[in-house]
């Protein structure tokens, strides 16, 4: 285990909010599977053969170059050197996701004299835990909002709703509801700005058909029971009536449900992210005061 350095240690850790990866961070990364390849950890995954049998003796790097290359995958050493083949964010994912499906742990086993090289065995799971490892620690010292999960480059989901959008199922008894919610966290989840923007459209779609469950055949006499049981203080409410009135209206008039010429679009990752915290914490409040679990 890697010992955490002094402000790692003592000082406030920097907020995740960052969605872009600076030069110093893509360079750093891209350093990270450099070590990979030069140190075997792609053996596993192309194997040279030692000449004299079946041994494995490290990685074969032009098998390896020529699947990156088939893959479109970034060639890290090529980009440290050459400022113009500096890639985008996108790119340094795809790398880090193929490096994370590839590699292993390289363990030195016996030393051929002959050929003056060793042979290796792997160990996979070491071999990805550590790269991961390495990988969300740089995200974190940066305050990069994404993380290696489970071989994915995943964004980070805001403290605040960390809880209930990491849960493996909804389960609010209605599959249509349980279906966009889910529909909603997968596309909230996602890195790319245009799919987190469907997110909106999903959890949006969801609160129509929350809002006529208690009675389908009366949809405005379907939201009173709904809010109805949300609070018996008259004061809370009203501020929760007028809450699910300003959400609907946001609905309609943005660019969120209608894609009229007329609609605000939203075009800022901060605004879906308000926007949908918003929402689903009243959906959230309102499903749990009517006795029904996410």
């Amino acid at each position: 285990m890697v010992r955490k350095l002094f402000t790692e240690r003592v000082a406030q850790p920097e907020p995740r909010v960052k969605e872009t990866l600076e030069n110093a961070v893509q360079i750093a990364l891209l350093q990270l599977v450099e070590q990979r390849i030069d140190d075997c950890s792609f053996g596993m995954a192309f194997p040279a053969q030692c000449p004299d049998g079946t041994a494995n003796s490290g990685v074969n790097t032009e098998r390896l170059k020529a699947v990156m290359e088939g893959y479109r995958v970034i060639w890290p050493r090529d980009a440290l050197v050459r400022e113009d083949l500096r890639p985008s964010d996108p790119q340094v994912f795809d790398l880090l996701e193929f490096t994370y499906e590839h590699v292993a742990l390289p363990i030195q086993n016996s030393y051929h004299s002959f050929f003056q090289h060793h042979h290796f065995g792997y160990d996979q799971g070491e071999g990805r835990r550590q790269f991961a490892a390495e990988v969300n620690r740089l995200f974190e010292r940066n305050g990069i909002a994404y993380q290696l999960h489970d071989g994915q480059v995943e964004r980070l989901v805001p403290t605040v709703l960390q809880e209930v959008l990491l849960q493996p199922t909804f389960n609010t008894r209605d599959q249509t509801l349980d279906e966009l919610l889910q529909a909603a966290r997968e596309k909230f989840l996602n890195r790319d700005l245009a799919v987190r923007r469907e997110a909106l459209e999903k959890l949006w779609d969801a609160w129509e058909r929350l809002k006529s469950l208690s009675d389908p055949n009366d949809k405005r006499h379907s939201v009173e029971m709904l809010l109805d049981r949300a609070s018996a203080e008259p004061n809370l409410r009203g501020r929760i009536d007028a809450e699910a009135r300003q959400l609907t209206e946001i609905g309609n008039n943005f660019m969120i449900r209608h894609t009229e010429v007329t609609k605000t679009p939203i075009t800022e990752s901060i605004h879906v992210d308000y926007l949908f915290h918003r929402l689903f914490s009243l959906i959230r409040m309102l499903l749990q005061a009517n006795g029904i679990k996410m």
